[in-house]
Formats: C-alpha cells, structure tokens, sequence
C-alpha cells in the first residue's frame, strides 16, 4: 500500500509503458536535491520494495544548464555531496554523472524496471522529461516533491493574484501538511558496481565542467546542503521569527529566513518548513502567519505562473491593460537612463539601489523589499520597457542564488504589473505601481540597510 504520506495527487505516469524486467529501479534526482522529505525518493524506495528490487538514485550534470555559472554550480555540488553521504547512510547508491539528462537518464534506464524522476516547473525542466518519458521502454513517474500542495491540485488555471490563489490553497492545506515517515531499503545498492564521477573530488567535479566562470561562489555567505539548510533555519526559528511579521519588510535587518537558496536547489523541502513553522508555538502565530504566507501563498502562485504561462520568460507575460499603459508612457521624459554594464557596476546616482546591486553581486542574495525596489527603478531607468525586462532578468538570473526560479520569474513580471493591479497614472510607469526612494526613507532604516551592505562586501573581499 502506498504510504500515507505520499498523496496519489504527486504522482504522475508519464508514458503507458509497463514496468520492465529490470535489475534495479531508478530515481532520476533533478529538483529535490535532498535525502530527506522528498517524496519522490520516498515512491522510488516503495517501488524498488514492492519489486523487491534495489534502487539505485542518479544524479545529472549539465554543464548547458540555462544561465548557471560557476557561483550556482558550486553551490549545488556542495548539497550533493551531502546528498550523496545521507544515501549511503540508508544503504542507498547515488551516482552523478555529466551529460545531458535525457541522454544519460535514457542510458542508465536501459536497465531499469521503473524509472522516477522529481517535477520540475520551468520549460527545460519539462522537456526533459518528456523526452525521457518517450525515449525509454519503461514506465516513467513523475513524483511532486517540490511544493505543499500539487499545481494541479490548487488550481487548473493562471491565477490573477494572491488573494485569487489563498483560499484555495487554504482549502487543500489540511490534506497535505502531513506527518513525513523515511522508507528503508528492503535491498540495500550499495554494493552495484555503476560508474559516477566522485563528487567528493569538488574542484575535479567543477573543472569538469564547461560553465561560465565569470561569477564566483559566495561560501562567505551562502554554503550549500540540507544539514546547513537545517540550522539555519533552526537558528531563525530561535531567535528571528518572533519579529518576522513587524520586521519582514525591514532590510536594515536580518529577521528572515534566507531559505531561498535552498529551496531553489531543492535542498530543503517546503513541506519540512511548514512543520517547523507550525511547531514552534501559539504565542508566534502573526509571525508564523507572515511566514506561512510567502511559503504557502505566494511561492505556489509563483509556481502556478511558471506551469501556466507559456511565455513567463519573456515581456510578452506581462498583462494587457500594463504593456498598454507602459506604452502610452513610452516618450516620456526619463531623467536618468542607465545601460546593462553601468547597473551592472552598481553606477548609479542611487545609493540605495547601488547598495541592493552589491549585495546582489557580493552574496548572492537581496532583501526581498530591495528586490522590489531594485526592479522597479531599472523600469524607470531604460530607454523601454522591453529593454528594462530583459536586463532584470539577466542580471537575476547571473548573480541571484536562487536566480532562475518560479519566483524569480514571478517577481521580474510583478515589475511590470503581473499579480498587482492598476494604480493612479504617473510619468514613465503609468498606471504600474512605483516606488520611490522617499519610501525606502520613510518605511525603513534603509541608511542602516546600506552600511550592512557595505560591511559585507568588505567581508567578500577579505578586507
């Protein structure tokens, strides 16, 4: 019987074929890079053991990933080689191997009498998928391991904003924030001879790899893995969540979670966190509401944009009534305009946004409340809004850890009026929400906020 825990809404066949007479069943890790609350490896176990089989868990290394760099990379092969370890402490074979995912997942399947892999949300994710599912002779299963409630489960369609998407989300949460039991292997694998590059050789592992190098790893700031993951998020629940709700919206501070990587790289499970929150007292409930908030409502809207909306890369996703009031502002009168290379070199005249832009580049992170301001400002600053969209997305996606993600995706589109709505007309943003640094002055410390930033990239660079 499928454990409880496991709701049959995850799970997925991806092809009609059968279950094959293989030597091994096989869980094609992509997005739950974790050994612990992911259901998908949790399905993988019950099935090897239902086949009385071992499982064997693989792990692929693209160095075509789109727009990843040596900083996400490094990043990522640190939580594997934690990964890696936990699996081999339940008796369990991981392997990694370098190549292109359908290729090296439909190799290694050849052998196989099932094969499961993670749900990914974004457009490469879901072709390789594809591609595997049709290429193999096997059964595919795709197992939701990724979000608290399955996208489908929520909704069906592109939701308008936040408080379209709540209820719904509130109606299912009593169904899926459930209790997580760990599965042992009825048939250990440590014993297979299948040949992996050794992880545990990182410089070899990345030296490997064809990737842009420009960008280096932020290890200062942000080290990679669940059990890192974990603490941290153990040290905020002791000492910062209690003004999480009065101080979230505050960047001078540091009372928030920073599980944003984490969760990118799926080395810590939402699931895991929503427990956590859960358990840790009455007396937190508005923080824990806050909390819950951005965990439950607004990263599964984030997802939900990424599953329904074909073209959430591109300018083309914002809404109609906002690309129309954008381009009746398009002639006004801008007095600053700033190209790529300058916000880049965070040489602005803004101190505030240039202070964002650092930390950006020197950790690998921003404040949240800065990352609304930091988009908002380079709309006002280029020559279109077409021109401001592709450079925020660049610039995410380079220097961001958790760059390349449904809420990244969702964040870059808020800029341009998606999930928001009309607000009174202005130059340059028309009817799309602005903001100023005035607000930054008068809702925050955003003096304090700035000599934080300052003391960090002095950290960075060893001075």
């Amino acid at each position: 019987m499928l454990p409880s825990f496991i709701q049959p809404t995850r799970i997925q066949n991806l092809n009609d074929r059968e279950t094959a007479k293989g030597a091994y069943v096989l869980y094609w890790m992509q997005q739950s890079q974790r050994a612990e609350y992911n259901h998908a490896l949790e399905y993988s176990l019950y099935t090897a053991n239902r086949l009385k089989q071992p499982l064997i868990v693989l792990f692929c290394l693209t160095d075509n990933y789109p727009e990843a760099n040596l900083r996400h990379y490094a990043f990522m092969v640190e939580g594997l080689l934690e990964t890696r370890k936990k699996l081999e402490d339940r008796g369990i074979r991981m392997i990694a191997r370098i190549g292109r995912p359908d290729r090296i997942v439909a190799t290694a399947g050849r052998a196989a009498s099932v094969i499961v892999c993670d749900r990914g949300y974004l457009k490469h994710q879901k072709k390789w998928r594809d591609q595997i599912a049709d290429a193999v002779r096997c059964r595919v299963v795709r197992v939701e391991s990724d979000t608290v409630i399955p996208v489908e489960v929520v909704s069906k369609k592109a939701e308008y904003a936040a408080r379209t998407i709540r209820p719904r989300v509130h109606r299912h949460l009593p169904a899926y924030l459930t209790r997580f039991r760990h599965t042992r292997p009825a048939i250990p694998s440590l014993n297979l001879e299948i040949r992996g590059i050794p992880l545990d050789r990182t410089e070899s592992v990345l030296g490997q790899l064809k990737i842009d190098r420009s960008v280096p790893p932020v290890p200062r700031f942000f080290k990679g893995g669940t059990t890192v993951a974990k603490y941290r998020f153990r040290q905020f629940v002791r000492n910062r969540l209690s003004r999480y709700d009065k101080n979230g919206n505050q960047p001078q501070t540091d009372d928030i979670s920073h599980m944003s990587p984490y969760l990118h790289f799926g080395q810590i499970s939402p699931l895991y966190l929503a427990l956590r929150i859960k358990a840790s007292g009455e007396h937190l409930k508005p923080a824990q509401d806050a909390l819950l908030e951005q965990l439950f409502i607004r990263r599964e809207l984030a997802i939900n944009f990424v599953t329904y909306t074909p073209r959430y890369d591109t300018y083309d996703c914002a809404p109609g009534w906002a690309k129309q009031t954008l381009d009746t502002h398009r002639k006004d009168h801008r007095p600053y305009l700033y190209g790529p290379e300058e916000l880049d070199r965070a040489n602005t005249h803004d101190p505030y946004w240039n202070a964002a832009m650092q930390e950006m580049k020197f950790t690998g992170f921003m404040h949240n409340y800065m990352r609304m301001y930091w988009g908002k400002k380079i709309l006002e600053w280029s020559k279109t809004p077409q021109t401001a969209y592709k450079t925020i997305l660049a610039l995410n996606n380079r220097y961001f850890l958790d760059g390349r993600d449904p809420n990244s995706y969702a964040g870059v589109a808020w800029t341009f009026g998606v999930h928001d709505r009309a607000w009174p007309e202005r130059p340059i943003f028309g009817k799309i929400r602005y903001m100023a640094a005035s607000g930054l002055e008068r809702k925050c410390a955003i003096g304090a906020y700035v000599e934080k930033v300052a003391h960090r990239v002095k950290k960075a660079n060893h001075i």
